[in-house]
């Protein structure tokens, strides 16, 4: 399997969002050195006098890819010239995982693949504290330190990396100038031979490098012209004295240049969503409770108002006998079971003992069957749709419980095993009598995972500990190789000789809590707390990515819902609450429950004119006083009654813009522990849906689109059309641009204008062969044709070559899809195949609707203060939507009784297959009852200011549902609450014909 790299939409966002941000390379400069080949060229700087303003900060949550957006931002500076960055990260771990994706061969088969990236590859460079040993009494600079720094701009085609972690940028080595070598001809310093080369400094996880601390003013040293921070958290600052002194967050302008919060990465589906749970303990265990008072030389703990004081090598059973394990004070703040203590921190003796240890084991074995099973299955595709490698991760507090001596197995190990080997056991029984084929796959994959447990080196788990490094020991080697080496591995089912890999039970102690990812991590257990400071985000974050099938493909959210299950002991039971703290203090604007402050307005009229292009301040304002929601001073009312209720002005505000909380506070099923009342699936109201089921029976038949025979035909027409350039805007020519800047003033100002302007001594070219072959993997026409339209355009242009270029090539692609997607989407229908196909909603196997759904598959956002409704197709309240407006108004109104259903039509509830492939689903169903027969009304609700592509849908869907016209199915597309209850007043009043919905 090779993982398939796809750049998806909120990543696009982010590197557009640098571009604009950068201020490339200033051409005009008058420095001599400019045109030093071992340095990149000199950049351009918004301000002068303070370049730190010129500098870049990209906020991107953990899972969401700031790796894959970093590498991509290096090949895009690339274009300008810039060929020289350095990126520094905190640890060995997370240098490790950079290295191990820049290098990766699915990485340099995707950039190699974008237009402009052609022929450019990145030569990564990494120095370690072992590279600067002395050899033979000579202290040389480390190869790869050397090869960055003498890298030359006459290797056009090449971006030299170094790869340095904040250890070895603070280390001596780094800063001394007694080396035997000198690099750039004199430097003997590599820290001032690197600031030579002028380099572009990215920094991951910033929130590890404040501005005054030691690590930062070492990377000052490399004297980087630009600085580029990557990371989900940034580091705190105080301004101000006094009652003005507060902390805010570091931003090099204030503000990070482009910003995905932790909360706008749950909801939108960018990372799993979260289920915790935990072992219960009996109220008397719960209440043996010790706190840490102090830890040093001695460690002393608290209970009930009483010390006990143990010294290093003392057993904590001398304190209380429940602390099982026969566990000592180690000394330097740990336990002898790797446990590192701070004070505060609680203990629990009964989660000390291996019979609760176990527990954990078996519930995480549980879960991770659960997600096996299903993401084997594959239920909702009726076992069609590639399967998911579903993976576990165990983090541990000692590795003698996990490999006892001499080759043995710690005793976690073996309890691991014989939980395992039962439960495999278990579903083999299950499995036996399978028929499906899919079943019969996953009856031989777990038979052959009890087949190699039970040999001598077993393959079904591995473990990863820091004392692994450098081991010298080749099966712990293995193991460690195929967690940080073999991502692609693991996230197979077979090897290349058709044998199961059923390895995918991953134990650690803490060492693959950062730099370490694979995203098909759907279970991570903690038997025993961290102990440290580290966020809960960053806790959880190994197992946050979206999965991938065993495709490579990239599983969103809409796709496929998918979930990690994290156990944790009872001592953190706190642990949801806490995240979810954590993930709201990520808002992008501070909520004030007291007063409507000017951050909370513009928030709500930028959410509402993505539907309503009107809506402004003044309209927001008016509202709310007239709803008697504020006062003129902008202050909340005490109380305000809304259907009888009694609310505040804040729980107003949100009862009629309910958008406020979207975007400040975490979807409530996003991070759900095991006493969450909120549900992740909704029920059916079968009594209802019995009322579609005969209409459902036709939607279930699987479509097929059949294009019509002149349309092979017409793509060569159209192509023809495109290539003649007649508005010569198709055809053109790519110069480097440059930033001029003048001068200006007006009104007794100076002001500074800037203006675009093409450098027209060189023009930026690309290869025939690479031109043609993106042609025709983007248009999907023959070879033979598109060369001689290019042979007959070039010779149109005078022979001038220069218009193979990149702007070329995408304007040819975009206007032919343009032209032939708008010529075609009539040319095709749909033809009934004879036989069935499940949705998320209806069993075709058993010929019934499901009984329940994907709470998500309705919607993201819920209101709970819904009344109950016995038209509509599921329990409610609560209430499931994706938009305040218009969704969540049509939801809410109430109809008159020739409605007799009504409801959201959940994703991929009919799959309407697309011309332009995947498939679609319209938003609601409303059964009308009339004299003659009902009418199925179906709509799809789109925004007034309609997005690119929404017009195809329309079209899309109304040629489906158009067969469906002699069974009463009519179609139309919504923009508002409005015209939705004036088309069904208007079905019921008799005055639109049959005909009206099919024009």
């Amino acid at each position: 399997m090779k993982i398939q790299l796809e750049r998806l939409p909120h990543q696009v966002k982010a590197i557009n969002a640098i571009n604009t941000a950068f201020y490339g390379v200033d051409t005009y400069t008058n420095n001599p050195d400019a045109n030093y080949i071992y340095a990149n060229p000199i950049l351009r700087y918004g301000d002068s006098k303070n370049k730190e303003k010129s500098y870049i900060d990209v906020k991107m949550e953990t899972g969401t890819g700031k790796t894959f957006v970093y590498t991509q931002m290096m090949y895009e500076m690339h274009k300008q010239g810039v060929f020289k960055f350095v990126i520094v990260v905190p640890t060995p771990s997370i240098k490790e995982g950079a290295r191990n994706f820049i290098t990766s061969d699915y990485a340099r088969q995707y950039f190699s693949g974008i237009p402009g990236y052609e022929n450019v590859s990145i030569q990564l460079n990494t120095i370690n504290a072992g590279d600067f040993s002395n050899k033979k009494g000579q202290r040389n600079f480390p190869a790869q330190l050397s090869e960055f720094i003498e890298a030359t701009r006459q290797n056009v085609n090449q971006i030299q990396v170094l790869l340095i972690n904040a250890g070895m940028v603070n280390s001596k080595s780094m800063t001394r100038d007694d080396y035997d070598q000198t690099l750039l001809g004199g430097q003997t310093s590599p820290i001032k031979a690197i600031a030579a080369t002028r380099p572009v400094i990215i920094i991951d996880e910033p929130h590890r490098f404040p501005r005054n601390k030691v690590t930062y003013k070492a990377i000052e040293q490399m004297k980087p012209q630009l600085i580029v921070r990557f990371g989900a958290t940034f580091p705190q600052t105080t301004i101000g004295r006094g009652k003005n002194k507060k902390t805010v967050t570091d931003y090099y302008r204030d503000k990070p240049q482009f910003n995905l919060n932790a909360i706008d990465s749950f909801n939108q589906g960018l990372v799993k969503a979260i289920d915790i749970n935990y072992p219960d303990i009996t109220e008397q265990e719960a209440s043996r409770l010790y706190k840490v008072k102090k830890v040093g030389n001695q460690l002393t703990l608290s209970r009930g108002g009483k010390e006990y004081t143990l010294n290093k090598g003392e057993n904590l059973a001398n304190i209380d006998e429940g602390f099982a394990g026969d566990i000592t004070y180690a000394g330097s703040k740990e336990l002898s079971n790797g446990l590192e203590l701070r004070p505060g921190m609680k203990l629990i003796p009964g989660t000390f003992a291996q019979t609760y240890q176990d527990e954990i084991i078996t519930q995480a074995i549980e879960r991770h069957f659960e997600a096996e099973e299903r993401n084997f299955m594959r239920p909702e595709s009726e076992g069609t749709a590639p399967r998911v490698k579903t993976l576990s991760l165990f983090f541990i507090d000692s590795i003698a419980s996990f490999r006892g001596p001499d080759h043995t197995k710690g005793w976690l190990a073996q309890h691991f095993e014989e939980i395992l080997m039962k439960k495999l056991n278990q579903l083999i029984d299950k499995y036996e009598m399978a028929i499906e084929p899919r079943e019969k796959e996953y009856l031989e994959f777990l038979q052959a995972t009890l087949r190699d447990l039970k040999v001598e080196h077993q393959q079904v788990y591995a473990g990863y500990f820091s004392e692994d490094r450098g081991s010298g020991d080749e099966a712990i080697q293995a193991e460690v190789d195929d967690i940080l080496k073999n991502k692609e591995r693991l996230l197979s089912f077979k090897d290349k000789d058709g044998k199961w890999i059923t390895r995918r039970f991953l134990f650690s102690k803490w060492t693959l809590r950062e730099g370490w990812d694979n995203p098909n991590v759907f279970v991570i257990a903690k038997l025993r707390t961290s102990g440290s400071e580290i966020s809960k985000i960053q806790e959880v974050g190994r197992g946050l990515r979206l999965p991938v099938d065993e495709t490579g493909h990239r599983l969103q959210q809409d796709e496929f819902e998918s979930r990690l299950a994290f156990l944790i002991g009872y001592d953190e039971r706190d642990f949801a609450q806490t995240l979810v703290n954590q993930v709201n203090e990520d808002s992008p604007v501070e909520i004030n429950h007291d007063e409507l402050t000017e951050d909370m307005i513009q928030l709500i009229v930028k959410e509402r004119q993505k539907t309503d292009k009107e809506f402004d301040k003044s309209k927001l304002l008016n509202d709310l006083g007239h709803r008697g929601i504020i006062d003129f001073a902008m202050n909340f009312e005490t109380k305000v009654e809304i259907d009888g209720k009694q609310k505040s002005g804040y729980e107003a505000l949100v009862h009629f813009y309910p958008e406020i909380e979207h975007r400040t506070k975490v979807a409530k099923d996003k991070i759900r522990d095991k006493n969450s009342k909120f549900a992740t699936k909704v029920k059916l109201r079968k009594s209802n849906w019995k009322q579609l089921e005969d209409l459902w029976k036709q939607l279930s038949k699987r479509q097929m689109i059949k294009f019509d025979d002149e349309v092979n035909d017409l793509a060569l027409v159209v192509a023809r059309e495109v290539f003649k350039d007649n508005d010569n805007k198709i055809f053109v020519l790519q110069s480097p641009q440059m930033i001029m800047q003048e001068i200006v003033t007006a009104t007794n100002q100076a002001m500074l204008r800037e203006t675009k302007a093409d450098y027209k001594i060189t023009y930026l070219t690309m290869k025939y062969g690479v031109f043609l072959k993106q042609l025709v993997t983007r248009t999907d026409l023959p070879v033979d044709f598109l060369h001689q339209q290019m042979i007959e355009s070039i010779k149109r242009l005078n022979g001038d070559t220069n218009y193979i270029n990149e702007k070329t090539l995408g304007n040819l692609v975009s206007e032919f899809n343009k032209r032939f997607n708008e010529r075609i989407r009539n040319l095709y229908s749909y033809e009934t195949l004879q036989f069935t196909s499940s949705t998320s909603i209806y069993d075709a196997k058993k010929e019934k609707f499901v009984d329940e759904i994907s709470a998500n598959d309705l919607g993201v956002y819920t209101d709970e203060h819904s009344t109950k409704d016995d038209k509509y197709l599921y329990d409610r309240p609560p209430l499931r939507y994706d938009s305040a407006d218009p969704e969540l108004k049509i939801l809410k109104r109430t109809y008159g009784n020739n409605i007799t259903v009504f409801g959201k039509l959940p994703k991929r509830a009919i799959k309407i297959p697309r011309y332009d492939n995947g498939t679609t689903t319209p938003d609601f169903i409303f059964k009308i009852e009339r004299e003659r027969k009902p009418i199925y009304l179906v709509i799809e609700t789109k925004a007034e200011n309609m997005r690119l592509g929404d017009e195809e849908i329309r079209v899309i869907q109304k040629k489906y549902f158009d067969k469906l016209k002699a069974s009463g199915v009519y179609y139309r597309m919504a923009t508002s609450e409005q015209e939705v209850h004036d088309l069904i007043n208007k079905i019921e009043n008799g005055e639109i014909k049959d005909s009206d919905f099919t024009d």
